[in-house]
């Protein structure tokens, strides 16, 4: 028989996605699921977008440009410079959602066994880019006794080798909604221009930031012209995660140029998504009002009711719509697929996301789930009642 490649085989599940097949299966039982383990917001998408696409007058659904049509860049650097980010439309490649802008830097600036060094726990998916791209993920382990803050900057001097080419952050971070404060990004550019890294930020969830928090960009960072790359998407954003648009922005010509091959060799990003896309630039700043005050609710309702159960230790997120719980069990990958399977209150079970996937050090994280706190808050005491009860039947 024909074998699979290496790479195939080192590939990681998602542990966002891996037990669908078990949820699926306890749907078919009968029993009703609240789904905290996928960052799908409920929030409605913008009007404005869904009716740009319905009014659209195409004939041929063509390609668009590699790097995405030239109003939608132009747009996009306007929508920066709100936010003093100051790029222009060329500084930008429109990309299949955010996760393919990682893979286009990975592949513009690392080669094969070159290292990235990443504070952990990080989004899952980049345990599977860096696996795509043959890249070695160096982590840097934060605490959740520290919020999951940036860790010493002396824990990434230690790390750095000859094969480092990269550190990268997501802010605010998936899974922990930790924030990375001003000083903390200078910390790194400054460590960056050191020993001539790039600093990759995932930025996704910018407008997600709490508590009078403010975010800080990277592309801010005046002296990290030629380091700083930015991934960005309208999944989050906008609730449009099936339109699948994104970008990767940098001042770095050279990087942009990489990039644009890589672009160039998949053709073109998705012609009506990037349509929808424009349009919902025009969002009004009441939309994020609206919703920033909707997930500050849904976040305190969550923390507050997991602070009731013992044995739970929880970060408080200053961001995006994530938190991580420590739970008293040794393995939460059982204890989810348990949860789905074995146990219901009145008909009803949760499915979380297990955390030792969102970490590449091994053995880290084992007792840990991540929750997305996307359903409302009536749904959120429901699901916090049922982990409460699973916890005092539960046996490793």
């Amino acid at each position: 028989m024909p074998s699979i490649s290496k790479k195939g085989q080192l590939m990681p599940q998602s542990p966002i996605r891996k037990l669908v097949p078990f949820a699926e299966e306890a749907v078919k039982k009968g029993k009703s699921i609240y789904y905290l383990n996928i960052g799908q917001p409920d929030i409605k998408t913008p009007k404005i977008a869904l009716q740009a696409v319905k009014d659209s007058k195409i004939d041929v659904l063509a390609y668009s440009r590699s790097e995405g049509s030239e109003t939608y860049r132009q747009k996009i650097a306007n929508y920066y410079k709100k936010h003093d980010i100051i790029v222009e439309h060329d500084d930008i490649i429109v990309s299949t959602g955010g996760s393919e802008a990682l893979l286009f830097a990975f592949g513009s600036i690392m080669d094969v066994e070159d290292e990235i060094i990443i504070p952990e726990p990080f989004y899952a998916n980049y345990n599977g880019f860096s696996t795509a791209s043959g890249v070695n993920i160096v982590p840097v382990i934060s605490k959740i006794e520290d919020n999951f803050a940036l860790p010493p900057i002396e824990a990434f001097e230690k790390l750095i080798t000859p094969k480092t080419k990269a550190i990268l952050i997501c802010n605010p971070g998936n899974p922990t909604g930790y924030l990375y404060s001003k000083q903390e990004i200078q910390q790194l550019a400054a460590i960056v221009k050191k020993h001539d890294l790039f600093l990759i930020a995932d930025e996704v969830y910018r407008e997600f930031a709490y508590d009078g928090n403010t975010h800080y960009s990277i592309m801010q960072e005046s002296s990290l012209e030629n380091n700083a790359i930015v991934i960005d998407s309208v999944s989050k954003r906008y609730s449009m995660c099936g339109a699948r648009v994104g970008c990767l922005v940098s001042k770095n010509k050279n990087v942009i140029q990489t990039a644009l091959k890589f672009a160039q060799a998949r053709l073109s990003p998705p012609t009506l998504a990037q349509i929808a896309s424009e349009a919902a630039l025009e969002t009004p700043q009441s939309y994020f009002d609206d919703v920033i005050e909707e997930y500050v609710e849904r976040r305190n309702t969550l923390i507050n009711e997991l602070q009731k159960i013992e044995g739970i230790k929880v970060a408080k997120p200053k961001g995006a719509f994530y938190c991580i719980a420590e739970l008293p069990v040794k393995n939460s990958d059982d204890f989810a697929q348990w949860l789905l399977e074995d146990f219901d209150v009145d008909g009803e079970t949760i499915m979380v996301a297990p955390a030792g996937g969102f970490y590449s050090t091994p053995g880290v994280g084992l007792n840990q789930i991540r929750i997305a706190y996307v359903l409302k808050k009536e749904s959120l005491i429901k699901a916090v009642n049922i982990l409460k009860e699973a916890l005092k039947v539960y046996k490793d």
